[in-house]
């Protein structure tokens, strides 16, 4: 008599859990450089350059790892950085930060503005961001319990500005900070004077901190130069600025930054810096501080990026793209409603599969997807690169 064998399984069940992202997904960058990489297409979505940096800063930091600076530096940053970053600071904008107390070298200008708001924004306090925005300031915002306000810019003949009386009324006695970001992702405007004028204005007399995303700094054209929050003490008083080694020296994959901030806003920033990251990779650290006692890399970039702007620009006017300014970033955004009628996001899809150029969507940009007929153009490539696309571009 055969006996029926019944096999014990076991099943083995991930435990819940509740996301405290429920609404992040695979970001657009992700998705439209891996079609671009599927269609062989040339990729002007993701913001990085296809350059190399200069053989000078790599050679900085291979000096700095082989003499022995690869062990744990201290936790706001290598003194001769924090020095260095003081230094320029004071000389390109006049204010002048203690290198001890108010300068903290991140992981990236990320991490710098996810630590900012990890230190400064508690439950239920509310945060106004000024879309477009980079991705990360809403989900930021969000993992630190707050509420993001969004006030959307306005779209007009001479490109994007910020409706500073939409601003002002989305304050209240909850409003623990306002983002800016200049030169601005994705639209490529820059705040001028007027603006911060009116930015001091509606901060004056309350406790709200700024948040000043100001990583495209050394990238503004046509000799107008960035008003950095550092140029108005009544706002440097307030404010957490965060920038990029990585845009500044063409080097997005070393993921180094820094921020600035008077020494009350740095000691609660340095309490969360030191508990998620603890501090920065120490040879890059060393050999940017040595890389940075020459001004000329930063003080030229400029010029750099205003000859690709250009060349870019000049090659899509005989094109039915109609140009937007590019007052900085190196990204240039166009309106493509004289040649489809389709959404932003299938558009930059149709853009990519059919004519062979990536673009990033504008409406991506908005926490609510908003309609603009605008996509945006990455021009830190090497010449070749953009005439390439340029001359795919031209068959439209």
């Amino acid at each position: 008599m055969k006996r029926d064998s019944i096999a014990s399984t076991s099943k083995t069940e991930t435990a819940p859990l509740n996301s405290k992202l429920p609404r992040v997904g695979t970001t657009i960058f992700t998705v439209m450089s891996t079609l671009a990489s599927e269609k062989s297409a040339v990729n002007l979505g993701q913001g990085f350059p296809d350059f190399d940096c200069d053989p000078a800063l790599v050679d900085a930091v291979s000096h700095a790892m082989k003499s022995g600076f690869n062990q744990y530096p201290p936790m706001p940053g290598v003194p001769a950085l924090r020095q260095a970053i003081a230094t320029k600071i004071g000389v390109v904008y006049g204010h002048q930060y203690d290198p001890a107390t108010d300068i903290t070298v991140t992981a990236g200008a990320t991490q710098g503005l996810l630590t900012a708001i990890m230190c400064a924004v508690h439950p239920g306090d509310e945060v106004i961001v000024i879309e477009p925005a980079y991705d990360s300031y809403v989900p930021a915002i969000e993992l630190a319990g707050g509420k993001p306000v969004l006030v959307q810019m306005v779209l007009g003949a001479n490109g994007y500005s910020i409706p500073w009386d939409r601003i002002a009324a989305a304050v209240n006695s909850r409003t623990r900070m306002i983002m800016i970001n200049s030169p601005h992702n994705p639209t490529g405007s820059v705040l001028g004077l007027a603006d911060i004028e009116a930015l001091k204005t509606i901060v004056r007399g309350t406790d709200i901190l700024i948040l000043s995303d100001e990583v495209y700094e050394h990238m503004v054209f046509d000799g107008a130069r960035h008003e950095s929050v550092c140029r108005h003490p009544e706002l440097a008083a307030r404010a957490f600025v965060v920038s990029s080694f990585g845009k500044t020296y063409h080097v997005t994959g070393w993921k180094i930054g820094y921020v600035a901030a008077p020494p009350a806003l740095s000691a609660e920033f340095r309490k969360v810096h030191q508990y998620s990251v603890f501090t920065v990779n120490t040879p890059v650290q060393h050999g940017i501080a040595q890389y940075m006692q020459n001004p000329a890399p930063y003080l030229d970039l400029p010029a750099f990026y205003q000859r690709k702007r250009d060349l870019f620009r000049d090659g899509l006017k005989n094109t039915r793209f109609k140009l937007l300014p590019a007052d900085g970033t190196y990204f240039l955004c166009v309106d493509y409603s004289a040649i489809s009628s389709l959404s932003e996001a299938d558009f930059a899809i149709w853009l990519t599969s059919e004519i062979g150029v990536a673009a990033i969507p504008v409406s991506a940009f908005y926490q609510s997807p908003r309609e603009s007929g605008i996509v945006r153009f990455c021009f830190a490539k090497q010449d070749q690169t953009l005439q390439l696309a340029l001359d795919r571009l031209a068959k439209i």
